[in-house]
């Protein structure tokens, strides 16, 4: 079974996500921040990280960077932002420190799923 990580300070995204992907077959877990996230990605890393930008602690992008320095990691998460910064900076931004995908909230079951199917998790 594939393996999601959804990172969201938001306890309401953190339950629609965990929702949508367990009907498509995901095991989730969650974290409400970039560090809380980094530490279960130590531990075990997931398949893919469903990520939000603006976080408390270490936001989207931090988590990001960090992620990318990471050593020792099993593999490396496909990484999906998943923020309502909809700018081409942000955009770009994401992509640049090393997101795989980037979807606007709110989203729905078709949104995450292509996506997923986009960076060959789904």
């Amino acid at each position: 079974m594939k393996t999601c990580l959804v990172v969201d300070d938001s306890k309401v995204i953190r339950k629609v996500a965990r929702h949508i992907l367990e009907t498509l077959d995901f095991s989730v877990s969650e974290a409400s921040d970039g560090q809380e996230a980094l530490d279960r990605c130590r531990q075990q890393a997931p398949d893919v990280v469903l990520l939000d930008w603006n976080m408390p602690v270490m936001s989207g992008i931090e988590f990001l960077r960090a992620l990318g320095q990471e050593e020792g990691l099993s593999q490396r998460p496909k990484v999906i932002f998943c923020t309502t910064e909809n700018g081409v900076a942000h955009i770009r931004a994401a992509i640049d420190a090393g997101a795989d995908e980037y979807v606007m909230k709110p989203f729905d079951r078709e949104t995450l799923e292509s996506k997923f199917a986009l960076v060959g998790v789904a």
